[in-house]
């Protein structure tokens, strides 16, 4: 009889431990999903700046041997023909509108819909590029002006 009260007891035993065991099983698994999760961010995240870096490594080009900047200062180019058509484009619309112009403003005229803000900040990043190497005006309210040239006619 003994031995019966011994397999009742050991079973008990034995049943509360798979429990206990089941129930760490599914906070692992849970865990294990969640590190899942984390790992395909970390590797969209990755391919995201592996893509900005290739996007900041394509700035520039290789002519004779020397890097030469994509978006070339103004001073060094001859015209605005040396600027990628989309340049050229925000170049234009800017002159044409012979005053200061918000970024929302080009973008509309791009055709982008300037009601999303998120479909505005690469065209604000252009049009800050272009500022940044002469070729339009940036003011400190964010508008955006042609600066004049001073080489007489523009080209």
């Amino acid at each position: 009889m003994q031995e019966r009260q011994w397999i009742t007891a050991r079973r008990s035993e034995l049943d509360a431990l798979a429990e206990e065991l089941a129930k760490h099983l599914q906070e692992v698994q849970a865990e294990r999903d969640e590190l899942a999760i984390a790992e395909r961010v970390l590797n969209r995240l990755a391919e995201q700046t592996r893509a900005d870096a290739g996007a900041v490594a394509t700035a520039s080009a290789k002519a004779a041997g020397r890097a030469v900047l994509l978006i070339p200062h103004r001073s060094d180019a001859a015209d605005e023909g040396a600027l990628p058509g989309d340049y050229r484009k925000i170049l234009a619309i800017v002159r044409e509108a012979d005053g200061l112009v918000q970024v929302r403003t080009v973008g509309e005229r791009l055709g982008l819909d300037a009601s999303v803000h998120g479909k505005l900040e690469p065209l604000r990043a252009k049009m800050t590029k272009l500022a940044d190497r002469g070729w339009l005006h940036k003011r400190g309210d964010g508008r955006f002006a042609a600066r004049p040239w001073s080489r007489g006619a523009r080209p």
